[in-house]
């Protein structure tokens, strides 16, 4: 699918943003092994958490909903409680999600059968070995492709041990799996943290009843002796997606924006200080608590950006939004320099080479390096003809990028935003014409 783009004079709306895709995921999954009925409310309506649904729907979960893609979100999950998974009758299929493959490994490698979960082309390019290592650890049985770095991945699942284990890289989905795993396993298991990632899991988990302590970058998890509680929950609106409005907001000339239950939890936020640290108009008002989780309204009105620096200490708390900060440092006064985001070149693409590539066809001056980009800002973008690569981050940048280019910019394969906002378009829409 193809989507055609111009400028508006203005943009003008109050957006909400679809559920966190991250805590979606992991509500999912932690309610699936809880006992009890939970609903969940707010999901994201992605194709990604649908890949999770119907994984665990395989494994014997009884889960209701969701309603069709795009739609307002509500399941009701139906915990199987401890040893209450069963062998899936197929393949499980993750599709495009890292998220629902890594966690669920970590799920399954504790199960006493056998599973096999594949993806998509993108998917099963993704690395694996980060994941595989620790889990043999413990003294899982798991393969994958290609010296046991890629998926396919085949678990044949039993009895685990705690580990102490130093996360090779801030990963909260390889944090999550090996915390999934520790439920199950014998003794304590310790995970060291060399910069926070986002803590969704510590925070459910702690709320369903699991013994943890998590203090200074050091997290420890103790096997269960009881099943977790079922837990009833609104998932707090995407950051990850309000970002598109946030940087839209801060790179038109006529722009006010307000974007509405937003989840701003500390982990996550380095968008909101990156805009802050430009100059952006941008306001955090009527902060409160949902679902354990910190929401606030964003309001984002025009102004004018300066350059900034991004590095290691911040790129944890953005990693998704980089695609997007490229486009704002693209009208920024100055040149941006983002370092230390080699994980970028792991993700549904390799980001910092697509990134690169497409922005360059807009007239934006930006060069690639090993582990980042240098983006040179002019003000001024030109329609152009381009791709998202089937990346839905990507794809999403580029729209929010021809909202201020000269002339029509056609986005090729703009359905790619399916994974995780199906309803960006509309949305998009409807602000160019308040």
């Amino acid at each position: 699918m193809d989507k055609r783009i111009r400028a508006c004079a203005s943009l003008r709306g109050e957006i909400t943003p679809p559920g966190d895709k991250s805590i979606s995921h992991r509500a999912i999954i932690l309610n699936s092994i809880a006992e009890g009925r939970a609903r969940i409310d707010n999901l994201c309506p992605g194709a990604d958490c649908q890949c999770t649904i119907a994984c665990l729907q395989a494994l014997g979960v009884g889960i209701k909903g969701p309603e069709p893609l795009g739609s307002p979100q509500a399941i009701e999950v139906l915990g199987v409680g401890r040893g209450g998974l069963r062998e899936a009758p197929n393949t499980l299929d993750a599709g495009n999600s890292a998220t629902t493959m890594r966690l669920l490994a970590g799920l399954l490698a504790a199960q006493p059968f056998l599973s096999i979960i594949t993806g998509d082309d993108s998917l099963r390019s993704r690395p694996m070995e980060r994941l595989i290592q620790p889990l043999r650890l413990m003294g899982a049985e798991i393969w994958g492709r290609q010296d046991d770095s890629l998926a396919p991945l085949a678990i044949r699942g039993g009895r685990l041990r705690g580990i102490t284990y130093a996360l090779p890289v801030p990963s909260a989905q390889l944090k999550s799996a090996l915390l999934l795993a520790g439920l199950w396993a014998q003794g304590d298991t310790v995970l060291e943290e060399s910069a926070p990632s986002r803590d969704h899991s510590e925070r459910l988990l702690q709320a369903m009843g699991a013994k943890m302590e998590v203090d200074d970058g050091r997290i420890a998890i103790a096997p269960v002796s009881a099943p977790l509680m079922s837990l009833d929950l609104r998932i707090p609106g995407d950051i990850s997606a309000a970002a598109y409005w946030l940087v839209a907001g801060a790179i038109h000339p006529d722009a006010q924006i307000k974007v509405t239950g937003c989840g701003i939890n500390p982990t996550r936020t380095g968008i909101i200080d990156v805009l802050r640290a430009m100059g952006a108009n941008l306001k955090v008002e009527n902060q409160r608590m949902e679902g354990g989780e910190p929401v606030a309204d964003l309001l984002l009105k025009s102004g004018d950006l300066i350059a900034t620096k991004i590095d290691a200490q911040i790129i944890p708390r953005l990693i998704d939004e980089i695609p997007v900060i490229a486009v704002a440092a693209s009208m920024a006064r100055g040149t941006t320099v983002i370092e230390d985001a080699a994980e970028l070149r792991v993700k549904e693409t390799d980001r910092i080479r697509t990134t690169v590539d497409e922005l360059s066809k807009l007239g934006i001056r930006v060069e690639e390096l090993p582990e980042g980009m240098v983006i040179h800002g002019e003000g001024r973008l030109r329609g152009a003809e381009v791709d998202s690569h089937h990346d839905h981050r990507l794809a999403m940048a580029l729209a929010v990028a021809a909202l201020v280019a000269e002339g029509e910019t056609v986005v090729r394969n703009a359905e790619a935003v399916d994974m995780s906002y199906p309803a960006f378009w509309q949305e998009l829409e409807k602000l160019g014409q308040q």
